[in-house]
């Protein structure tokens, strides 16, 4: 009965246990993600011993980004399988694709021991994980979106990003505990392998939570699926929606990676902070990140997500670059905090009214391929490139403030999109959405 308590929790329970069993591949992704780049420095000598920091460096947030060139490759083929098939079935095989990757990383040795293999396996490691990572977010976000209440979208979207925040902060406290127990030597030998090696230990677990997903009502009553081609054709038709869908995840996804995978690394080498300074104000940019994602996606279903994204990137673009030249020009850990809060803010605000917005505009049986397609393009080209290009031209122009240029860019895509995109339907997210 609908005015059944009793039926009433249960419905309750079961749509909070179908976001846990989604989002946990999700968990998993950022948790490896954002490993490799907090040990980045370690990462770099063990395998791409150059000589020089700068170059090592380059190398491992290099290795970091081709594996990201594979994301679009495994939205096309795996968002299709996902269209196809169903969402279930997609994100268990996305889930052992990702696994794979991680247990080769973990148990890679170093380029000391197997000389040039080493380099190689680790690369090889990150293609695994990237071409699963190309539809592993789309196809939680299209499943969260498929199973969400009329008219809380975004709120119900938002989670998908939210699973990463408890991720990253996971890391951060393992992190914290290894610098407890471990010298820094110690680290650099082997301290930096212990995470991955828990990721690994994670994976069996994560595959008996999502071995139970139920397929999405909205999936079942499909009485035709289209086949592979007629997917990939739909698609290409769309091109334009994807491009600017592109554009639209571009903000979200640099100043994500500058955030969480960049901010230890710029603390620890660019700022001279200590690694515990980066690593408390990442967990602080976790737990404000999980805050701010359903803030945003509950606010884009209240007033509209048009406002919302036009908003924070309009903010981004005017308040960046004053942010980071206030910290370089006399770096302390309060003001790297109140910094990067400020980009937190930015970050989940704008992603809980982006992701659903982009689940909309999306053709809905191409939803997981095009989604997918859009979001691993801005990811693999920008987001991911974050940490070398801000390596870069921090090297190239010698100002430490000068990662901004790369947000301030990322800002201005997000309202050029915005404003594309939400022609003739600037009301979108304020009344339920129909596939």
């Amino acid at each position: 009965m609908a005015g059944d308590p009793g039926a009433v929790e249960a419905t309750l329970k079961s749509r909070i246990g179908a976001i846990l069993r989604s989002t946990s591949g999700n968990f998993l992704e950022m948790f490896d993600f954002f490993l490799f780049g907090f040990y980045a420095t370690y990462i770099a000598r063990a395998f791409f011993p150059a000589g020089n920091e700068t170059t090592e460096l380059l190398l491992t947030f290099g290795t970091f980004w081709l594996g990201a060139l594979m994301r679009p490759l495994g939205a096309i083929v795996l968002g299709a399988y996902i269209d196809r098939i169903g969402r279930r079935k997609g994100l268990i095989i996305t889930l052992a694709i990702m696994a794979s990757g991680t247990v080769l990383i973990a148990f890679c040795p170093s380029y000391d021991t197997i000389g040039v293999a080493a380099p190689l396996i680790v690369l090889a490691g990150r293609l695994l994980q990237g071409f699963s990572a190309g539809v592993e977010i789309g196809g939680v976000s299209i499943y969260l979106f498929e199973i969400a209440t009329p008219g809380r979208r975004g709120f119900y979207t938002s989670f998908q990003s939210a699973s990463q925040q408890v991720a990253i902060m996971f890391a951060a406290l393992i992190g914290y505990g290894l610098n407890a127990f471990l010298t820094k030597q110690q680290i650099g030998d082997f301290g930096w392998r212990i995470p991955f090696l828990i990721g690994c230990l994670i994976v069996p677990f994560i595959f008996f939570i999502r071995r139970s997903l139920q397929e999405t009502q909205e999936f079942a009553k499909r009485t035709r699926h289209p086949t592979t081609r007629e997917i990939l054709t739909t698609v290409a038709a769309n091109w334009r929606i994807v491009l600017l869908g592109m554009m639209l995840t571009t903000m979200t996804t640099v100043t994500f990676y500058m955030i969480t995978v960049y901010t230890p690394t710029f603390g620890r080498n660019v700022l001279k902070l200590t690694e515990t300074d980066s690593l408390i104000v990442t967990l602080f940019v976790a737990i404000t990140n999980f805050i701010w994602l359903p803030v945003g996606g509950a606010l884009s279903d209240a007033i509209g997500r048009k406002p919302v994204l036009l908003t924070i990137s309009t903010l981004s673009l005017l308040t960046t670059y004053p942010a980071l030249h206030w910290l370089v020009a006399d770096p302390t850990f309060g003001k790297m905090l109140a910094v990067e809060l400020w980009f937190s803010f930015f970050f989940g605000v704008y992603n809980g009214a982006m992701v659903v917005s982009l689940s909309e505009v999306v053709p809905a049986h191409v939803r997981a391929s095009g989604f997918s397609l859009a979001y691993s393009l801005a990811t693999a080209l920008f987001g991911t490139a974050t940490p070398m290009v801000s390596t870069f031209l921090i090297e190239k122009t010698g100002d430490r403030a000068a990662p901004s240029y790369w947000l301030m860019a990322a800002a201005a895509c997000g309202i050029v999109a915005t404003l594309a995109l939400f022609r003739g339907r600037p009301r979108l997210g304020r009344v339920p959405a129909h596939a």
